[in-house]
């Protein structure tokens, strides 16, 4: 599945990319992450992908803050694409992933929850590619608990049986599908 995690991280970051370029007129819009406009939103999403390539490179690296640094820039998709690029040329090495656990999963899902928050903030389409949410729920649900939830998660929401798999994702993560 490694080499697979790598493929679903670059589907989800080209979703998540386009989306940044239809919100970059928007940054003071709200986000449903609480707290969050869309300026705010876009730098805690390089501040997890300056983590998770740290983490890949071996380096010691503090975790996203919930305060997120200003690192988004004039062009707000130029320092996607360099985030992505340099997330992408980090976990690419053979071994990489393998040593670095599932850091590559959380980050793939990182990239389909707020490229959602992103949509649903600047009223774009949410609907992520064909089989991604399959694959991010398949990699999260039953992973955390009401313990293990908090900083990530919010409470699991209730959706109904039939449900679609990314309706049911989001509300795994506590979102409003």
């Amino acid at each position: 599945m490694t080499t697979d995690l790598l493929d679903l991280y670059r589907r989800a970051s080209d979703w998540t990319l386009g989306l940044v370029a239809g919100a970059k007129d928007q940054l003071d819009a709200p986000t449903p992450c609480d707290e969050w406009n869309v300026r705010q939103l876009m730098n805690h999403m390089l501040d997890t992908q300056r983590y998770f390539t740290e983490t890949a490179a071996g380096e010691q690296s503090s975790p996203p803050s919930p305060t997120p640094p200003e690192l988004l820039g004039d062009d707000p998709v130029a320092s996607f694409e360099r985030g992505r690029d340099r997330l992408v040329e980090a976990y690419s090495p053979e071994g990489v992933i393998e040593k670095t656990g599932i850091a590559l999963g959380a980050a793939f899902g990182d990239q389909l929850f707020h490229g959602w928050d992103l949509a649903r903030a600047t009223g774009q389409d949410g609907t992520m590619p064909a089989g991604l949410a399959d694959a991010a729920y398949e990699i999260v649900h039953g992973r955390f608990n009401a313990d293990n939830r908090k900083g990530i998660f919010k409470p699991e929401l209730p959706v109904p049986d039939d449900a679609s798999v990314q309706d049911k994702l989001l509300a795994y993560s506590g979102r409003h599908p």
